[in-house]
């Protein structure tokens, strides 16, 4: 699948500090890479559940949803209920 220019731009970002942290300590660079891992998770996977509770929104059903995001539409279900059950809040 092809970057869209933002995704590019970020892995591009994501790149240069994998590559500024090359020579910390193996503790060091562990726990950044790490703690960018989670960080990323956090960012993507809020973003991921408002976009599908938007689409959802617009009558898009739960394998649609799944296709275009790549994943499974049981996946789609859970997340959107586990999404509702925490109360999340559209990220904006």
């Amino acid at each position: 699948m092809a970057d869209s220019e933002d995704v590019a731009f970020l892995r591009a970002d994501v790149d240069r500090f994998c590559r500024e942290i090359v020579d910390l300590a193996p503790a060091l660079r562990l726990r950044r890479l790490s703690e960018l891992r989670v960080m990323l998770e956090e960012v993507t996977g809020a973003a991921l559940i408002e976009a599908m509770a938007g689409a959802r929104g617009e009558g898009w059903g739960l394998r649609k949803i799944g296709a275009s995001a790549g994943i499974s539409h049981e996946q789609v279900r859970r997340m959107l209920a586990e999404g509702l059950s925490a109360g999340e809040h559209p990220v904006r």
